[in-house]
C-alpha cells in the first residue's frame, strides 16, 4: 500500500489497515465496471458516502456504529476492487471468503464488531441495493423497471437525489471527511 503497509490477503491483521489507503482505493475503484455516465467513474468511495446518507433516511437516529458499518460496508474492494456480481458469481466462495476477512479485519482497526448484529447487517444490505438501484438509473444506463426485473432489486431507485460522479481526489477526500466525522462521534460516544 501506498502508506508503506504489507497487506497479508488470507490473513489480514488490522494493524496493516490504514484508511487513507481505503479511501484512495475505493476514490480510484469504480461501481458498474467503469460503465457509467459522466466525465469521471462513479467509485466505490461515493457509493460508500451514499449507503450512509441512505441509512440515515431509513433510520434517522442510527448511532455511529451503524454508520461507520455503513460506511466501511464495501471496504475490502480497496484490495479487492468491486466485481461485477456475474463475475463475482463466477469466482465463487474463495472470493467472499478473502472479501470476508479482508472486512473483519477493516471493522476491528476501526473499532467495530468483526460482523454486524443481523438487524444491522440488513438494514446496510437494503441501503445498498436503494443506492445500487439509484446508480443504474442515474449514472449505469438502466430503466427503474429494470432494476426489478434485470437487476432484481426489491428496492426502487431514489428520485430526490442526483448523482455526480467526481474526481478521484475529491470523493477521495469526501470520503475521509465522512470517516473523521464519524470516528469522532464513536469516540465521544464511547465516554
Amino acid at each position: 500500500m501506498l502508506s508503506g503497509r504489507r497487506l497479508n490477503l488470507i490473513e489480514p491483521s488490522p494493524l496493516d489497515i490504514e484508511i487513507e489507503d481505503i479511501a484512495l482505493g475505493l476514490a480510484r475503484n469504480t461501481r458498474w465496471n467503469g460503465q457509467t455516465k459522466g466525465s469521471h467513474g462513479w467509485s466505490v468511495a461515493q457509493h460508500s458516502d451514499l449507503v450512509v446518507d441512505i441509512v440515515r433516511r431509513i433510520k434517522p437516529r442510527a448511532g455511529a456504529r451503524l454508520l461507520m458499518a455503513a460506511k466501511l460496508h464495501d471496504a475490502s474492494e480497496y484490495v479487492t476492487h468491486d466485481l461485477i456480481t456475474p463475475l463475482k458469481a463466477v469466482v465463487g466462495d474463495v472470493f467472499k471468503e478473502v472479501e470476508q476477512r479482508l472486512t473483519r479485519a477493516i471493522y476491528l482497526r476501526f473499532g467495530l464488531a468483526p460482523v454486524p448484529t443481523p438487524a444491522d447487517r440488513a438494514l446496510i444490505k437494503q441501503a445498498d441495493r436503494i443506492a445500487a438501484a439509484t446508480e443504474a438509473v442515474q449514472l449505469a444506463g438502466f430503466f427503474a423497471a429494470e432494476c426489478r426485473s434485470v437487476l432484481k432489486f426489491k428496492e426502487k431507485p431514489l428520485k430526490d437525489v442526483k448523482l455526480v460522479p467526481l474526481p478521484v481526489a475529491e470523493a477521495e477526500r469526501r470520503f475521509l471527511e465522512g470517516f473523521l466525522a464519524l470516528e469522532k462521534a464513536l469516540t465521544l460516544q464511547a465516554r
